[in-house]
């Protein structure tokens, strides 16, 4: 076994450990957040159907692509969960393997690579995460210009946007809305260099939690999380579809080229996107990329249609491809 593989096992049955549970990782899935997605409950749920054991991982998108490729040649995680552009660019770096799971017919074409080495398994529209209480007193924002107005200095969120699937996927729809596209990102700089003036707060990680505490009040994020804490944390919160419009994006899994326990990745694979783990995710108010399992029931709590009509989906292969070259324009004239 080598050191990183040693390494990693100690640090995922410490996790274990000082959580207080009593077992070790029978698989690992890199970013699988508990706080994000109902990752959480997923995971319990997987524990409960099929007796695995995944640890939470707190990586993001850009993260677990980077240690998947600084592991290749003694991979540690088993399955990874991120956003599309990550997906596409794991394939293409050869870390990733073929794998088609069960329901992978119902899923939508243009959902899943051909091969099989990425595939959705749900989807989010970017708009604003306002905590109302926290705004004291200000109107909850409607538009991507209603964020440059002084009035929302210091309030505002983005996940950092060279690493975090989300904060990319926060500048493509700001730069779409604003006439730009894959090929010019100038219109998204320009936004990022207007709102640094209001002194906006980047992390890198999930912030669902300080947007429910109130220390993040306006955070560009999914529809999804801000339903969760709606109606199952019942905070005071609002979603918005800004007025200029936004984009709708899959997250997607794939299981990792020479994994550890390719049987268990398989299994982990084949419940997320069958009809009980594709109604887990309804239920936490994601779009199931299999649709049989959304519900009139859960659909009442989304916005209306009218409002969903100003998201569009964008070309993810180009998205994926024009990923570094913002980045880079990104950390030299923003950042």
């Amino acid at each position: 076994m080598s050191i990183l593989k040693q390494f990693t096992k100690l640090a995922v049955l410490s996790l274990g450990l000082t959580a207080g549970a009593s077992y070790a990782a029978d698989a690992i899935c890199y970013n699988c957040p508990p706080e994000w997605a109902n990752w959480g409950g997923q995971l319990q749920l997987i524990k409960k159907d099929l007796g695995i054991s995944i640890p939470m991982d707190n990586k993001n998108s850009g993260q677990a692509l980077s240690q998947l490729v600084a592991e290749k040649n003694s991979p540690v995680a088993d399955v990874v969960y991120y956003g599309v552009s990550f997906g596409i660019k794991a394939a293409e770096k050869g870390v990733v393997a073929s794998y088609k799971p069960k329901n992978w017919d119902k899923i939508p074409k243009g959902l899943k690579d051909p091969k099989g080495r990425w595939f959705a398994i749900h989807s989010g529209t970017i708009g604003f995460f306002v905590n109302k209480d926290a705004l004291d007193g200000r109107p909850v924002p409607q538009s991507w210009k209603d964020l440059l107005k002084p009035e929302y200095k210091g309030m505002i969120g983005y996940l950092d946007p060279t690493s975090a699937f989300v904060g990319y996927a926060s500048a493509v729809a700001i730069n779409q809305s604003f006439g730009g596209n894959m090929s010019n990102f100038t219109p998204a700089i320009n936004y990022f260099k207007k709102l640094a003036k209001n002194d906006p707060i980047v992390p890198k990680q999930t912030a669902y939690a300080r947007v429910i505490s109130g220390e993040i009040p306006i955070l560009l994020d999914y529809d999804f999380n801000a339903y969760r804490a709606k109606y199952k944390d019942g905070a005071n919160v609002q979603f918005v579809i800004p007025k200029e419009g936004s984009i709708v994006v899959p997250y997607v899994m794939s299981e990792v080229k020479n994994a550890p326990h390719p049987k268990l990745a398989h299994k982990i694979l084949d419940f997320v996107l069958s009809d009980k783990g594709q109604r887990l995710w309804a239920e936490a108010y994601l779009r199931p990329v299999i649709a049989s399992a959304m519900t009139p029931e859960i659909e009442k709590k989304f916005l209306p249609e009218s409002d969903y009509k100003r998201a569009k989906p964008v070309n993810f292969a180009k998205m994926a491809a024009a990923q570094n070259g913002f980045a880079q324009r990104y950390l030299n004239e923003v950042h």
